[in-house]
C-alpha cells in the first residue's frame, strides 16, 4: 500500500511500488486527464508535476512519489493555480488543441516551464521551443503552442 499526495489530497494506492504513476492515476484513482502515449518517456503525453517539476509519469514509479506532491492536469487547470489557469486560457485563446490527445502533457510542461522563470521574465522563442521539445504533437500545432506559451508568460508578468 502506497500513500500518494495527488492534487492536494492523500490517496491510499494498493499497487506494487514499481507501478508507474500514470497507471496509479488512471486505473486506481480514475484521473484520466493524464494520457498514455508511448510508455517510454519520449512523447510527453503523460507529463505531471512531482513537487513542481515536470516528469514523465509513464516511467516514474509510485515509490518515487512517496512523501512528494503530484499535480495533474485536473488541478493545474481548475482555477486554483494562477500559472495553470493562464496557460489554459492561452491554449483556448490560440485554439491550440486539434485532436487534443497530447494537450494535457503540453499544458503541464508549459506550466512547469513558466513557473521556473524569474518573475516577469519573458521567454524567447528558443527558450519556449527548448522547454517544450520533449512534448510531441502529432497534429503539428507547434506554432500555436509557442504562441500560447508566450501569451501566458505575458499574462503572468
Amino acid at each position: 500500500m502506497s500513500a500518494l499526495h495527488v492534487n492536494g489530497r492523500e490517496h491510499a494506492v494498493d499497487a506494487d511500488p514499481g507501478t508507474p504513476i500514470l497507471w496509479a492515476l488512471r486505473d486506481t484513482l480514475g484521473m484520466t486527464g493524464t494520457k498514455f502515449g508511448c510508455g517510454a518517456a519520449l512523447c510527453g503525453a503523460c507529463t505531471v508535476h512531482l513537487d513542481g517539476q515536470a516528469i514523465r509519469s509513464c516511467i516514474t514509479p509510485i515509490s518515487a512519489a512517496e512523501g512528494k506532491k503530484i499535480t495533474t492536469i485536473e488541478a493545474a487547470t481548475d482555477g486554483s493555480d494562477r500559472t495553470g489557469s493562464a496557460v489554459h486560457a492561452a491554449w483556448v485563446k490560440h485554439d491550440v488543441a486539434q485532436c487534443g490527445y497530447c494537450q494535457s502533457g503540453q499544458i503541464m510542461s508549459a506550466t512547469a516551464f513558466l513557473k521556473s522563470l524569474p518573475k516577469g521574465k519573458q521567454p524567447s522563442v528558443d527558450e519556449i521551443d527548448s522547454a517544450m521539445a520533449g512534448n510531441i504533437c502529432r497534429c503539428g500545432t507547434y506554432v500555436r503552442i509557442r504562441a500560447a506559451v508566450a501569451d501566458a508568460a505575458r499574462t503572468l508578468a
